[in-house]
């Protein structure tokens, strides 16, 4: 087997020399041993014997203190690495619990998983400790009618995820009158993944459940577990809206682990302008895949998209039937809008071994036990270094040396970070950024929680300040209606319906193969305009399909079986309109603003490149109806005064070009990634008559990302500055300016003005 060769994994896929001068970077992750605690005198003797007949002989010391909190009643977020037994920290005091001495006093237990396939498998570990009182059930969209029942009326332990706690426990809560008037704890698992939109809903869910509990009695403490984060205490009470202790010291052994930096080598073609090209991750990805599969070395390679986790496979697949055919059909790949049963097939054969390459989305990033994995690939930065450092450390679980490669893209933040390692090792992880109170979320979750119980006085405390001014609104639009007693849901419809907690907004896409009428999968509505318009590639599985008609009324993407060697990205057009301008600060003469805007996105074409080298074939357009959203952004301007002592300068080249290398380097400062944001610049704004450069958050409402960007713009506008005068090209590349998703083909872009107009900004912005 690969563990035991004499060689390193990383040898043996720098066997060929070619490819030595990829790596920029190898950090050594040393091994550390662990420190045990005493098992608490609370816990339940056989808990602590089925834990020892397991090979657990004591807790470590994290998860000691995590459960003393949680036991103590005080809520706490266990914030350590991966692989280090947050669950443990969880399971004595839930455990506990349930096996009061007293039966009459026996509490329940609500856990949360942002995946049903996590879920499933704390189900799975949970029965496997053969507690007898321990009636663990899940109860999510694949949980059958007739078992629901039983689920409401019978388990202590119920593992859910947040969409059904929105959609069908709530609403119904008077049938879950037992489960809840006894509910000690509420477990919130990954809980660094609640960012964004997705995080600010889950925190007005939560908040809709405290009040749901307090109107039976009870008072549930909050046990969160977490990987590695900044600021976790203020997270997580951010999120859940009581106070929260933090655990963060981790104490548990981990084997040594290798990390290395790679960067894809350029190629002989030139891409739009002239620009020279790399090879791309997707490409690169797949071949370290395949060599590492023919090494017998269990990997999983982490991929940004669905159609990039399919890419790599395919690829992986491609190298294999060349070099070792046998071995083509241990490699796959796993992503969201697959089927459950297939999903549930994959993970299986992770386990058993039957598949050794796995190319996944950031479906599997999270606590899925697939312990026995020898290495991991990164392929393209992840969006954050919490999220880099918890797919890395799927690798490893077992104690055994281990393997990361993080694969830059052709892209100014990847290209950054390969060449700055300074930048991901020896960092503080970002904290977890979310805004409860954005009005879109918020207002949706008010005539959620009215619908339940009618709202009062008392609960605009517990929802928010938002809420004074929101309720009048909801009133005058017809959703609320107010009485003496308060403010009650005025439909016959499900109020729950209102709000789309995933943020995909809108009814998914269902993409059917047309000459058979089989579901291949879904896509969200947001994005059916860039991935399945027609004249898309779509790969399901390992198989290419090509998108013959996008029908946006019913919903629905038909598709055809083909073998395209190219892909397709779609491009499109962007307005910008300033609603309300909320902060601003004057660096002199420049103007550094955040506020509401409105946004008016609409794809009108899509390109065509060969999928092993990136080039350009060509393009062709379409006709999609444009998209309107209102969100938040921070945006800078020059003075005309300013912009005159610039000389003779392409204005809107320099300000598109700031703009784009902006956009990438906002992931070091804020839990998003470049396709969370937008940007839109223009020589003279309409609404500021002024060179402005706008970056705003791409979720309606806003996520707090222009926000953080707004309060961090010094660092980050000085980090894009440093960008563009470090790269090496002459006029401009993927690795500082040019940007994938450009609606405008990258044209115009100026690389030396980028650097003078960012110069002029910070010229007289404040010291750090």
């Amino acid at each position: 087997m690969a563990a035991q060769r004499s060689s390193s994994p990383l040898d043996r896929l720098l066997a060929d020399p070619t490819r030595r001068d990829r790596i920029t970077h190898v950090e050594s992750v040393p091994a550390r041993q662990g420190r045990r605690a005493g098992w608490p005198a609370w816990a339940p003797e056989l808990l602590v014997q089925r834990l020892g007949a397991a090979g657990i002989e004591a807790p470590w010391t994290h998860q000691a203190a995590a459960a003393e909190h949680a036991h103590d009643g005080r809520s706490v977020i266990i914030a350590t690495g991966t692989a280090s037994g947050k669950s443990l920290a969880y399971l004595l005091p839930s455990v506990a619990a349930i096996y009061e001495e007293d039966e009459r006093r026996e509490g329940t237990v609500l856990y949360l998983a942002p995946t049903k396939a996590l879920a499933a498998d704390q189900l799975r570990a949970l029965r496997a400790l053969r507690l007898t009182r321990v009636r663990a059930a899940t109860y999510d969209g694949d949980t059958p009618r007739d078992e629901r029942a039983w689920v409401r009326q019978h388990a202590n332990y119920v593992l859910t995820n947040p969409d059904m706690l929105h959609r069908s426990i709530l609403p119904s809560h008077a049938r879950w009158t037992s489960f809840l008037r006894r509910l000690r704890y509420v477990v919130i698992d990954e809980a660094h993944g609640y960012r964004g939109v997705f995080g600010s809903h889950v925190a007005q869910v939560l908040r809709r459940l405290r009040r749901v509990c307090a109107r039976y009695g009870a008072e549930p403490t909050f046990i969160l577990a977490s990987a590695t984060t900044s600021e976790p205490a203020a997270t997580a009470s951010r999120l859940t809206g009581v106070d929260v202790v933090a655990v963060h010291d981790d104490a548990s052994p981990r084997g040594p682990a290798t990390f290395a930096l790679w960067e894809p080598p350029l190629t002989e073609l030139r891409g739009e302008r002239g620009a020279p090209v790399r090879r791309t991750a997707t490409a690169e990805a797949g071949d370290l895949l395949a060599d590492l599969v023919v090494e017998d070395v269990q990997t999983l390679a982490f991929v940004r998209s669905r159609r990039g986790a399919e890419s790599v496979a395919l690829g992986a697949k491609r190298a294999l039937h060349e070099a070792a055919p046998e071995l083509a059909g241990q490699v796959a790949a796993y992503r969201a809008g697959y089927l459950p049963e297939e999903r549930r097939a994959l993970e299986e054969s992770l386990r058993s071994r039957s598949i050794i390459g796995l190319a996944s989305t950031n479906a599997l990033e999270l606590g899925v036990d697939v312990s026995g994995l020898d290495a991991v690939v990164v392929c393209g930065w992840p969006g954050t270094r919490a999220s880099l450092w918890q797919q890395a450390g799927r690798a490893g679980r077992s104690g055994q040396a281990a393997l990361a490669v993080l694969v830059a893209r052709d892209d100014p933040l990847d290209t950054f970070l390969v060449h700055h390692p300074e930048a991901i090792f020896g960092t503080p992880v970002e904290a977890t950024v979310l805004d409860p109170d954005n009005p879109y979320v918020l207002e949706p979750h008010l005539c959620a929680a009215a619908s339940e119980i009618p709202l009062t006085e008392a609960d605009i405390e517990l929802f928010g300040p938002s809420t004074t001014d929101l309720l009048p609104d909801l009133v005058r639009r017809g959703f609320l209606r107010r009485r003496p007693a308060g403010w009650y849901w005025t439909r016959r419809d499900k109020a729950a319906d209102l709000a789309d907690i995933r943020g995909a907004g809108g009814t998914p896409i269902q993409v059917v193969e047309a000459t058979t009428g089989r579901l291949l999968g879904t896509v969200d509505e947001a994005s059916a305009h860039t991935h399945v318009h027609e004249g898309a590639v779509y790969i399901h599985q390992g198989e290419s399909y090509l998108v013959q008609t996008l029908d946006l009324d019913d919903s629905v993407a038909l598709v055809e079986s083909a073998a395209p060697d190219y892909s397709t990205t779609a491009r499109d057009i962007t307005d910008i309109r300033i609603v309300e301008q909320l902060r601003s600060t004057a660096w002199g003469e420049a103007m550094l603003c955040y506020g509401t805007v409105e946004v008016t996105r609409q794809v009108v074409a899509y390109q065509m490149r060969r999928l092993q080298t990136g080039e350009m074939l060509g393009e062709k357009p379409l006709e999609l109806p444009p998209r309107t959203l209102r969100t938040r952004a921070v945006w800078w301007t020059l003075s005309e005064e300013q912009i005159e002592g610039l000389g003779d300068l392409d204005l809107a080249g320099s300000a598109h070009a700031a703009e784009h290398a902006s956009i990438g380097l906002l992931p070091l400062f804020a839990t998003c990634d470049r396709w969370d944001i937008g940007g839109v610049s223009t020589a003279v704004h309409p609404d500021t008559g002024l060179l402005t450069v706008f970056v705003y958050d791409g979720h309606e409402g806003g996520a707090g990302f222009a926000e953080r960007g707004y309060v961090d713009a010094v660092e980050w506008l000085r980090a894009t500055s440093d960008v563009i005068a470090a790269c090496e090209c002459e006029s401009g590349c993927p690795s500082c300016i040019q940007s994938p998703k450009c609606g405008n083909g990258n044209d115009p872009l100026d690389k030396q003005g980028a650097l003078v107009l960012l110069a002029e900004l910070l010229h007289q912005a404040p010291d750090l």
